[in-house]
């Protein structure tokens, strides 16, 4: 079993003079979760190297024990400060692929052709695709065959409106999850804000926030599983 995760490599918040980047507990959470079903794990990011974190994830009030184990891990953090270009990644050497959020993502990833055409083609091999919080973004402009919108008819989930509200950057990012995917024909149900909810519609599944992170990568692995 091989899993691609992928990373923003976007570090600046709109015009707030803040910095941003991947969300440290969407890529902790999964990459346990992944370590424990013997899975081998490749990171990857546009620009290669060491993508951003986000500060604010690393705040006392946003740890957990996995984020705690993760920057502790001298190997797991190697593998982060060498992610290899998304440009050099063969969908074929894959399993499946794995998009932590934070609100990076929706800058760069979002309109990355390289990342769209990642995702269609991991689909169209009928290979498992997961995206956590902001990340369900960067199917914004990801197409079905027919050239229909991916999430059309789709049930999904992502980082809820309200809860872009909570954070205020509702005004910053540029463009809100939810609506997002609902414009474009996505069947969007959320849980309660903050609590862990993820959907899984065949090969797609998507997780509403930080905390459904460790869920969606159970949810991939069992998907792998099965196959």
């Amino acid at each position: 079993m091989k899993i691609l995760m992928v990373l923003t490599s976007h570090d600046t918040l709109g015009s707030t003079g803040r910095k941003t980047g991947f969300w440290l507990e969407e890529l902790a959470a999964p990459y346990y979760a992944f370590l424990d079903a013997k899975a081998e794990i490749v990171l990857a990011s546009p620009a290669g190297g060491q993508p951003p974190l986000d500060p604010k994830s690393n705040e006392p009030s946003f740890q957990t024990d996995l984020t705690r184990r993760f920057e502790a891990d001298a190997v797991a953090t190697a593998l982060l400060a060498s992610t290899v270009r998304l440009d050099s990644v063969s969908p074929a050497d894959f399993d499946a692929v794995f998009y932590p959020g934070g609100h990076g993502p929706l800058w760069d990833l979002a309109e990355d052709p390289v990342s769209i055409r990642l995702i269609e083609s991991f689909l169209a091999a009928g290979k498992p695709a997961a995206l956590v919080c902001h990340a369900p973004g960067v199917l914004r402009h990801v197409k079905k065959p027919d050239g229909t919108p991916l999430v059309q008819g789709k049930k999904v989930a992502g980082f809820t409106n309200s809860e872009e509200e909570a954070v205020g950057l509702t005004n910053v990012v540029p463009f809100l999850v939810e609506d997002m995917l609902k414009a474009n024909g996505g069947l969007y149900s959320k849980g309660p804000d903050w609590a862990s909810y993820v959907v899984r519609d065949g090969l797609l599944i998507t997780g509403q926030n930080p905390g459904s992170s460790s869920e969606a990568a159970k949810v991939l692995i069992d998907v792998l599983n099965d196959a």
